[in-house]
């Protein structure tokens, strides 16, 4: 048993090493950093008592929080489609999804930039058919965002998605339907729970990632939108303020670990409701 007990610890020893060393090390710079200003631990005080590190905290959650609602709504009925769709279709579908993914990211929010700028295709068609009178504007600002992170987060959410509602037995729903329960019943009271793993997958990669966004809200969005990802690059790379920084990307940090502890959280609840070891 000792035998075994050292073996296993030698062959943690290299993960362990590289998790302290390109994990650990890099954090604890980090807030080394943080603290290295002439305020020291007041730079967090400081930091978060601004009106305008609120507003762009405050505008990175709203951020994320609607590209994963948007995302969900789209991405679910897609999802749905692959699973009932023929399998020649199915696989044309993934590839397209797959390439996009593979796609370089910049050169994606540039074509973006100009299918919705007020000359682009989209409002002209929209102009063309009657439905405007004036160009949307839908670039340099929130809803240029929303539409960048959208497009890149798309594949994110539908995946995951996927992957649960494939291993679902149509004979649940057959049997629902059977006992009487109207296709609504079936969707929210048999479908849905299912699916329910899928979703909260997709949407806390979706959410976590789009606050963390950096590259979306620089080609896409305008001055007054920005999120905290464009913040701490400001703060490090244009006024080399790395104490006010760093410490934006603790607090991002812990944002993020916050909503992975209540993720978690409501994981374990709706496992122990389902019944589930």
């Amino acid at each position: 048993m000792r035998k075994a007990n050292l073996l296993n610890g030698a062959l943690l020893l290299p993960a362990l090493v590289f998790l302290l060393l390109f994990f650990a090390a890099p954090l604890l710079q980090l807030f080394g950093r943080s603290v290295s200003g002439p305020d020291g631990f007041n730079t967090f005080v400081k930091l978060i008592s601004t009106e305008v590190f609120r507003a762009i905290l405050l505008n990175t959650i709203e951020t994320g929080l609607s590209v994963t609602v948007t995302t969900l709504l789209i991405a679910f009925p897609i999802a749905w489609f692959l699973v009932i769709c023929g399998e020649r279709l199915s696989k044309l579908i993934f590839g397209i999804i797959i390439v996009s993914m593979w796609t370089s990211l910049l050169a994606r929010l540039f074509s973006l930039s100009l299918l919705y700028k007020n000359t682009g295709p989209v409002n002209q068609l929209l102009l063309s058919m009657g439905l405007i009178s004036a160009p949307l504007p839908m670039m340099n600002n929130s809803v240029g965002v929303l539409i960048g992170m959208f497009y890149t987060m798309l594949p994110f959410m539908v995946l995951p998605i996927y992957n649960t509602m494939s291993k679902i037995d149509p004979a649940l729903m057959q049997a629902a339907s059977v006992c009487g329960a109207s296709n609504a019943t079936i969707f929210w009271r048999v479908m849905l729970p299912l699916c329910l793993p899928g979703i909260s997958t997709g949407c806390i990669i979706v959410f976590v990632t789009s606050m963390g966004y950096f590259i979306v809200p620089s080609v896409l969005g305008g001055a007054h939108d920005l999120m905290l990802a464009q913040f701490i690059v400001e703060q490090t790379q244009q006024f080399l303020n790395w104490a006010a920084g760093t410490a934006a990307a603790i607090y991002l940090l812990i944002l993020t670990l916050i909503i992975y502890v209540v993720y978690t959280m409501l994981i374990g609840v709706a496992t122990k409701r389902e019944g589930k070891p």
